[in-house]
């Protein structure tokens, strides 16, 4: 009978791996999305207070 090496710590690695990439993606898109909002916010308080 053939045996096969243990490689499952590899592939729990690999899922944290992946598991922290998109967490970091994800919390990036959310840093921009409310930074992209207050830029926002602020050109259309300088638009109103120009057209005053």
């Amino acid at each position: 009978m053939e045996t096969y090496p243990d490689t499952s710590s590899y592939m729990v690695a690999g899922y944290i791996v992946s598991f922290l990439t998109m967490g970091i993606y994800v919390l990036s898109m959310y840093i921009r999305n409310r930074n992209l909002k207050r830029d926002l916010e602020t050109l259309e308080d300088m638009d109103t207070n120009k057209k005053k």
